[in-house]
């Protein structure tokens, strides 16, 4: 009961990455489409590309005019459009090595671009041990808040939606934060890279306008 979306949680976050005016935008592991949804009320275009049939499949239920659903697989089939505004990615990166995916998001990017992208870091206790703390009591007390939201304005409160469980999961992500942010600096040099306290890492990065 007081479980709820951790991804929902950073929407924002994210959304304050997006550039003024944005023409074409992509979103890499779209999922059920739930954050390309929000990025449609703000960017004429957006692509959401998952390589999950079962999220395209939901996805596609959302009725967005100015959305296109791609089935593929940024490592291996073309991307939906390029020169993009900005990218976008949630809990996407720590499924794939970043020395291939990085260089392919940046390329498709117009120069001045923004990448942002949040996904899971391995847990490291040495360095890490007072955000997990944190993010063990914040779980709990939150989910109350968000379980009273719920239950008074019958729904938002970061609920997980129905196509939630059918996510691909990695349960031992292959990176810390430190190690992921060293791998970005040495692909995007300027790239940075955060932990958030909910078990996710923010990696933030510019194209250089040159």
């Amino acid at each position: 009961m007081l479980d709820w979306d951790h991804n929902a949680y950073y929407h924002r976050l994210l959304l304050r990455h997006l550039p003024p005016g944005p023409q074409r935008v992509l979103d890499v592991g779209c999922g059920s489409g739930a954050f390309a949804a929000e990025l449609a009320r703000r960017a004429t275009w957006v692509d959401g590309l998952d390589r999950s049939p079962e999220m395209i499949g939901e996805a596609a239920r959302r009725d967005l005019g100015n959305v296109t659903w791609t089935l593929g697989d940024v490592l291996t089939d073309p991307l939906p459009g390029k020169d993009y505004d900005a990218i976008f990615s949630i809990c996407a990166l720590h499924h794939m090595p970043l020395r291939e995916v990085l260089p392919v998001l940046a390329a498709a990017l117009r120069p001045g671009g923004v990448l942002a992208a949040i996904s899971l870091p391995r847990r490291d206790l040495l360095r890490e041990l007072p955000v997990e703390l944190a993010a063990a009591a914040g779980q709990r007390a939150l989910g109350a808040v968000f379980l009273t939201r719920r239950l008074l304005n019958g729904g938002g409160g970061f609920a997980k939606d129905a196509a939630h469980a059918a996510m691909p999961m990695v349960l031992n992500p292959p990176l810390t934060t430190r190690e992921v942010a060293r791998e970005a600096a040495a692909l995007l040099p300027g790239a940075r890279v955060r932990r958030l306290v909910f078990w996710r890492y923010l990696l933030t990065w510019e194209k250089p306008a040159g």
